[in-house]
């Protein structure tokens, strides 16, 4: 894969959402930060953790911050799910200059190490996303993932790839990069899902717009610390959201 010493300081955000991510959050910054992208830059969008992620966040932002802006922390003031948390914090990417925006959540489920390689191919091929896949050939998924979610999972990719009609084999990935002219052309303040269908909407909506996709594959982790976040609502939002925006193009 093309090397990233072709492209010093690129300007790179990942948009990290928080909540009662205390114990993870320290470790996921010094992982992040420690990557060898010059231009790379850690967002936190914390949802008033009431674990204190947000205080941790800030104090390691100033640790972080003593050698120019490499962290910043974006406060909101009520938990209203997790695509609206990345809309604000990748609308804040865009606006402050980022060239590329990375989503990845912070309990280490996603391989931190996959990010330049992510980047890389992005900048060689010159496709709007890139995919961190658990289903191309090379994905996997942790070992302690037990039978009823590995069929789960793989059904709700398969569910929402038939409905959409859509290539792109882990659609409900949440580990992926996005070119900033993609987000502004998908116009993030039009999305409707407040859940984890915002990965699903924002995808097919990149593929409708004309933007390529490339999946790499990555080996995706259980967290080690503190629980899901994955809710009955959220799982009903993800059932219905695909049925909505084939519907919807189909008006269109």
């Amino acid at each position: 894969m093309t090397s990233l010493d072709r492209y010093p300081g690129v300007p790179v955000t990942v948009v990290m959402p928080t909540y009662n991510e205390a114990a993870n959050l320290p470790r996921m910054a010094e992982l992040v930060l420690g990557l060898p992208i010059d231009g790379l830059h850690l967002k936190i969008v914390d949802d008033s953790s009431p674990d204190g992620t947000g205080r941790i966040a800030e104090e390691l932002a100033e640790k972080y911050n003593w050698n120019g802006r490499r962290m910043s922390v974006l406060h909101r003031t009520e938990k209203d799910g997790l695509g609206r948390a990345y809309v604000a914090g990748m609308s804040a990417a865009l606006a402050e200059g980022a060239a590329y925006v990375v989503q990845m959540d912070a309990d280490g489920s996603h391989p931190v190490e996959a990010v330049p390689r992510m980047l890389g191919t992005a900048v060689a091929s010159g496709v709007g996303l890139v995919v961190g896949s658990r289903y191309v050939e090379g994905g996997s998924l942790d070992e302690e993932w037990g039978r009823h979610r590995v069929l789960l999972s793989r059904f709700a990719n398969r569910y929402a790839r038939t409905v959409l009609g859509t290539k792109i084999r882990d659609i409900t990935a949440g580990f992926n990069l996005w070119s900033a002219a993609t987000l502004r052309d998908i116009d993030l303040a039009t999305l409707d899902s407040a859940g984890y269908s915002f990965q699903v909407e924002l995808k097919f909506k990149a593929v409708r717009a004309g933007h390529s996709a490339v999946e790499i594959p990555i080996r995706f982790e259980e967290r080690t610390e503190g629980v899901s976040k994955m809710n009955l609502s959220t799982q009903i939002e993800s059932a219905v959201m695909p049925v909505r925006l084939r519907l919807r193009n189909r008006r269109g």
